[in-house]
């Protein structure tokens, strides 16, 4: 392991060692009486770390990518959808729920930009949506949408509607309190801000956003992702009670089970307010090398993640070569064609928590810009 390179991309993150010895549990059955409250505190941690009392979290087998493929559940021939586009997965997000029969209208921000409150606003109040989709963080740009001012807007207009959050590179690095911004439906993956590997894709649900499942008109067009299967065995572990539908990824929840408890170890104020910190300063040192941040105001910038445009001349694939030949892994950038004018480095969890990260990849990439010519 002595050549492994501090991964320092977007997610996958850097991963606690109490957490990967946890993904070494012996084989283990799913309805073992050791294992099912581990799954049932695991939902429950989940619920503290988005703030809520009431939702209810789903756990699954697969990526964060599922959590969209949900949405069938509630999404019917015809549904209007408003989806709010910061970038590439705005974009596929869209594209997805397409493919279940909604009817899309975007609103799109220029590269680095979201859509204003007025025009959401104005949206909202010019046609009745069944649901509304947000990105909080889109990882192909670092754009952060301000969740709390467009959820409550969009719930004074229209009640009805579900506001629904891709918080797949928020949940564990961005402030987020789902009970009193009236989100509907959040949907996450284990291996960014929760600091565990691959293979989780977890979603949390309102009690609005499972009526409208319940209510209807037709069957839900899906088998693994139907909420009628998973619904009552999440309800059964957090009981206490075995259950089964299909095999969950235990040592995946052993895993996320020990990074809950890590996390919700102290008050989760704390936590968003060390992403901040951190985020500050590599947003500082990027100015200071005369850089630019794809986001275009502080304000629109992710805490757990930054994007970064490379000066004239420099494409991503040099700088992500010479800063993993320092040790350290960051990522190009995956926007259409302007994929090689930018870079983007992740700053989450134990990066941000329990190790200084982030100063290694400040001196890796000021010595990496001066090596391939840049000068300020």
């Amino acid at each position: 392991m002595s050549d492994r390179k501090l991964c320092m991309i977007p997610g996958p993150i850097e991963f606690h060692e109490d957490v990967l010895t946890a993904m070494s549990t012996p084989a283990t059955s799913h309805v073992d009486p050791l294992f099912v409250p581990i799954f049932g505190e695991s939902i429950e941690m989940i619920r503290e770390v988005v703030v809520s009392k009431v939702a209810q979290p789903l756990i699954l087998s697969g990526s964060g990518t599922l959590g969209w493929d949900q949405m069938v559940n509630v999404i019917e021939q015809g549904d209007e959808v408003l989806v709010l586009n910061t970038g590439y997965f705005g974009e596929n997000f869209a594209d997805c729920l397409k493919t279940y029969g909604a009817k899309i209208t975007q609103l799109r921000a220029p590269v680095g930009s979201r859509p204003t409150l007025d025009e959401v606003t104005t949206a909202v109040k010019e046609k009745k949506y069944k649901m509304v989709t947000i990105t909080q963080v889109d990882t192909s740009t670092g754009v952060l949408s301000d969740i709390k001012t467009l959820s409550l807007a969009i719930k004074a207009l229209s009640p009805e509607t579900l506001v629904v959050i891709d918080a797949v590179c928020a949940v564990g690095s961005e402030e987020i309190q789902f009970d009193a911004w009236k989100l509907d439906v959040l949907i996450t993956g284990s291996q960014k801000g929760l600091g565990v590997p691959p293979g989780l894709s977890i979603v949390v649900l309102s009690e609005q956003a499972i009526n409208i499942y319940e209510s209807r008109k037709t069957p839900v067009a899906a088998y693994y992702s139907n909420w009628k299967k998973w619904l009552p065995i999440m309800k059964a572990y957090e009981a206490r009670k075995p259950a089964y539908f299909a095999t969950p990824a235990v040592q995946l929840i052993y895993a996320l089970h020990t990074s809950l408890k890590q996390i919700t170890s102290q008050p989760i104020e704390k936590r968003w307010a060390k992403h901040q910190e951190v985020a500050a300063k590599f947003r500082k040192a990027v100015k200071d090398l005369g850089l630019k941040q794809v986001a275009v105001t502080d304000d629109a910038a992710a805490n757990g993640m930054t994007a970064v445009w490379l000066p004239e001349g420099l494409v991503a694939g040099q700088l992500v070569g010479s800063l993993a030949g320092k040790g350290v892994q960051i990522a190009g950038g995956i926007l259409g064609d302007l994929s090689p004018k930018y870079f983007r480095v992740g700053h989450m969890g134990i990066s941000v928590m329990e190790r200084n990260h982030i100063d290694k990849v400040i001196k890796a990439m000021t010595e990496s810009l001066a090596e391939l010519g840049y000068k300020q």
